[in-house]
């Protein structure tokens, strides 16, 4: 079971820990991770963008989509996207997405003590081991 780390906005994080974002998606025009770099099992720790981090989810189920055809994204919005909990604005920006992470959250947990893991890139997306 591989370890990630997951840099998100404080709204997504607050919507993780409420339990209204019950999936995380990452859509991306090149081939980047987490794009099959995810497992069923996996923990994902949740840093919130310029702090530290704040906890933890398992990735329960995890879907990829390799070049999806516009069907299939409306496919995913209506499937998911309110589990996504992404605004329509979002949506819209993302029709020429070219992969598709979509992965299933369970066992959300605020850490009190963050992991020291050094990040000082841009990366949004980190595998850790």
């Amino acid at each position: 079971m591989a370890k990630h780390l997951a840099v998100f906005d404080s709204e997504a994080a607050k919507a993780i820990f409420d339990g209204k974002k019950k999936i995380e998606g990452r859509f991306s025009q090149i081939r980047i991770v987490p794009f099959l770099a995810v497992a069923v099992g996996d923990t994902v720790y949740i840093k919130i963008s310029g702090e530290q981090i704040v906890g933890q989810f398992i990735v329960d189920r995890v879907f990829y989509f390799d070049h999806p055809r516009h069907e299939e994204l409306e496919d995913i919005k209506k499937k998911y996207g309110k589990m996504l909990s992404l605004s329509e604005t979002f949506w819209k920006r993302r029709e020429k997405v070219n992969y598709v992470t979509l992965m299933f959250i369970r066992s959300v947990s605020k850490l009190l003590i963050a992991p020291e893991i050094p990040k000082r890139d841009l990366r949004s997306w980190v595998v850790l081991d």
